[in-house]
């Protein structure tokens, strides 16, 4: 065989090879009119870049907006409106802040009992098109998971305003019912990618779980056994391990955990969304031909020239 066509060949190959997925993401919006307004042209936008979902990891509404049925229904329209499947994970200002008197005065679980109703009623996504989902058995079905080529993706109740800690020193009753059942569905997910011996995880959540304070010896309470857990299954992980969230409203894409002696974890990284007052969306990549395995690239938001 000719040097030419055993090299073309050889380029054949390695493309045939490499498979790449992309999805986009987005949190803590939309906060006033004006976002309202800009957000169902975002994600037509998001839609036509050939994402496979869309994911909005909490905040969907101002924390002074009230928690009314009305501006719930609101949000689940839009987001069922979507032209690729759209998951939708929980955040503060939907259910563990509606107890304020500016949201409203509700009662945060039955708050969280709506959302539930409304929004993760089924083994499905939200859109036009369905993802299929698995849902952590029991109640806490806003708990989800699903696989994207080489990658687990997973879902996670994980509230800002200290994960629903309590404001005294002593935890919530709600927080110490649902925080063993983060961690467990946590483990057995990463076990799950273990057994498949997949490439990477992606964890879904709305907290700023604060992974520099952590590393510092200050963990909130909220978020310590959290953190702790995450550290330990990077470091078990042969794969990439990516978290996704919102909370600080402050776009950026790092590498922010570190192991015991201080050293960056190579494998991990943290991916936050735009959030208000700044709109915008992230994408991401999943690439088998990287070694890194994913990529993402910021997008404000409106467009230049838009």
């Amino acid at each position: 065989m000719r040097p030419w066509l055993a090299a073309l060949l050889l380029g054949w190959s390695l493309l045939a090879g490499a498979e790449t997925w992309h999805f986009g993401l987005i949190g803590d919006v939309p906060y006033s009119d004006r976002e309202r307004a800009e957000l169902p042209l975002m994600l037509s936008v998001i839609a036509d870049s050939q994402v496979e979902f869309i994911a909005h990891v909490g905040d969907f509404k101002h924390g002074s907006a009230r928690c009314d049925d009305s501006l719930f229904e609101d949000r689940h329209r839009l987001f069922d409106n979507s032209r690729v499947p759209f998951i939708f994970v929980p955040g503060d200002n939907e259910w563990s802040d509606c107890a304020r008197l500016s949201n409203g005065a509700y009662d945060p679980l039955e708050r969280l009992g709506k959302l539930r109703r409304l929004f993760w009623p089924d083994g499905f996504s939200l859109g036009m098109r369905k993802l299929p989902l698995q849902r952590q058995p029991g109640s806490y079905v806003e708990h989800a998971r699903f696989r994207l080529g080489p990658v687990l993706f997973v879902t996670l109740n994980l509230p800002g305003g200290n994960n629903n800690f309590g404001m005294v020193g002593e935890a919530s009753a709600e927080f110490l019912a649902r925080n063993p059942v983060v961690q467990d569905w946590l483990a057995d997910s990463f076990a799950l990618a273990r057994r498949n011996h997949l490439a990477g995880i992606v964890v879904l959540f709305q907290a700023n779980p604060g992974f520099q304070h952590f590393s510092q010896g200050l963990a909130h309470r909220g978020y310590r056994s959290f953190v702790e857990n995450m550290q330990r299954e990077t470091m078990n992980f042969s794969g990439q391990v990516v978290v996704v969230h919102g909370d600080s409203h402050m776009s950026r894409i790092d590498h922010p955990l570190r192991d015991g002696q201080g050293k960056p974890l190579a494998n991990f990284t943290r991916v936050e969304t735009f959030g208000y007052p700044l709109m915008g969306w992230t994408r991401g990549t999943i690439d088998t031909d990287n070694p890194e395995l994913f990529h993402f690239a910021t997008h404000p938001w409106p467009r230049r020239g838009y």
